[in-house]
């Protein structure tokens, strides 16, 4: 894995600071920028073009949420992350709306953030356990609609991991498969929903109700969150 760029977004000093401490734990992550604005991030992104982007939600002038939607238009190749002292369901379904690969709570542990974003910049898993099941818990399906009719019974229960926050690895072992063979799974799944990676995958099958409910799922480790302040 090559070195991922990343541009750093957030209007408080500290909370830059923090984030840049967090990811010089890992060789993997070099940092080539952070600034304080989103109309910053819209020119640093234009000039130097990072691989990754991490942004806060919240701030003043243009939020994080509208300055995703305005690079994504521009540079649909950057993975962003939301960050946020938030854990409102809502916030992360409108971050994903925007086009954002993900979304990290500035209170979990650096080591859980350095495991997230090697998954989002290897494209493993878009969602955390943890997110994923509050989202089963407190997200509101609609109806479904026919497009995921043509699907087969194997690969409804592929979606149903990948809506989990299941690895591709994890898959294979639950349902008893080669990793290579979830691979062609998910490909033909994305073909047939017309749909291009995880993080579509995942709201998919939350909106249309196909991801299992909260009673068949439950994250490997549960912890209890202390809300910050921003």
């Amino acid at each position: 894995m090559n070195r991922c760029r990343v541009l750093i977004v957030d209007d408080h000093e500290h909370a830059r600071e923090a984030m840049c401490e967090i990811l010089g734990l890992d060789e993997h992550f070099e940092i080539i920028g952070a600034v304080a604005s989103g109309a910053e991030a819209i020119v640093w992104t234009e000039q130097w073009m990072p691989d990754l982007i991490l942004i806060d939600i919240e701030m003043p002038g243009m939020n994080g949420l509208e300055t995703t939607r305005r690079i994504k238009l521009t540079h649909p190749y950057v993975k962003i992350v939301i960050v946020t002292v938030s854990d409102e369901v809502s916030h992360l379904f409108e971050a994903l709306k925007q086009g954002a690969q993900g979304y990290l709570l500035k209170n979990l542990a650096p080591s859980t953030w350095i495991e997230y974003l090697l998954a989002i910049v290897s494209e493993e898993v878009p969602l955390s356990r943890e997110l994923a099941f509050q989202i089963l818990q407190e997200f509101a399906v609609p109806s479904p609609r026919e497009e995921h009719e043509a699907l087969t019974t194997r690969e409804r229960e592929i979606l149903g991991c990948v809506s989990s926050g299941a690895t591709n690895r994890e898959i294979a072992v639950t349902l008893g498969i080669s990793e290579h063979t979830v691979k062609n799974h998910l490909k033909n799944i994305l073909h047939k929903l017309q749909l291009q990676n995880r993080t579509q995958l995942t709201r998919y099958a939350l909106e249309q109700g196909l991801a299992p409910r909260s009673r068949d799922f439950a994250p490997e480790h549960t912890t209890k969150k202390k809300r910050g302040t921003h």
